[in-house]
């Protein structure tokens, strides 16, 4: 209709977790109109591509990729190699040490694509769920990381060579506890039971309850005081 206002664009890195859901919510509250990208990278956990899209589709994104990556073929990840995802690890030692479920480089890959992807589409705003209080000790999660990102995207692409606008990397949730990312994005109207976080899912999706994703999830959930709507095997909460 004549009139009406052009959304900015933006590329959204959306995984079918609880933060990027709320990250897309996020985006979709500020008027952009969004460019979601996911990615099969050879993970264990596979279903999440599934909530991946069941989340676009309720956030009314204009376009949903998938890109296939097989990091499987560098490995060096309990994600994406036969090594054991470790459950029953406490908050401290979380923090304390860069986990075997880190898988190397993998935001820095992400957003390198996000960012191809947004130069295509002429967007100029890439979002990503980073967090740096319940990150579980990922280097690439820190604001260090974002920052220096951004400052790449702006000297590494034709779109800010040549002038026609400024490329910004949002991580909204950077500083926010779990309880506050889900505080959150239930006042965005998000679902969460639409989401999938586990690292070592069942094979028919239910999350394991003891990796350290259901563990930060779950104690988010109770610190929120907001009922947890993840299926977890052996009826595990």
């Amino acid at each position: 209709m004549a009139g009406d206002a052009v959304k900015p664009k933006a590329v959204v890195l959306l995984s079918g977790g609880l933060d990027s859901a709320t990250v897309g919510a996020i985006a979709r509250e500020q008027g952009f109109e969004i460019h979601a990208l996911s990615f099969a990278y050879g993970q264990r956990h596979a279903v999440e591509l599934a909530a991946a899209t069941r989340v676009a589709d309720a956030i009314g994104v204009e376009q949903h990729l998938v890109q296939s990556i097989d990091m499987r073929i560098y490995g060096g990840s309990a994600l994406t190699d036969n090594v054991a995802v470790p459950v029953g690890r406490d908050e401290a030692t979380m923090s304390s040490e860069i986990p075997v479920t880190y898988v190397p480089a993998r935001n820095t890959i992400f957003l390198a694509h996000a960012l191809g992807y947004a130069e295509v589409v002429g967007a100029f705003d890439l979002f990503i769920g980073a967090n740096a209080v319940d990150y579980s000790g990922y280097p690439d999660c820190r604001p260090e990381f974002v920052e220096q990102f951004e400052r790449l995207a702006n000297v590494a692409t034709a779109s800010a060579v040549e002038g026609r606008g400024t490329f910004r990397v949002h991580a909204p949730l950077m500083a926010m506890t779990k309880a506050e990312i889900i505080k959150e994005g239930v006042r965005l109207g998000v679902n969460y039971s639409m989401t999938h976080s586990c690292y070592d899912p069942s094979e028919d999706g239910l999350a394991c309850g003891g990796c350290d994703s259901c563990v930060l999830r779950a104690k988010g959930f109770v610190a929120a005081g907001v009922d947890d709507p993840t299926r977890y095997v052996d009826g595990v909460s």
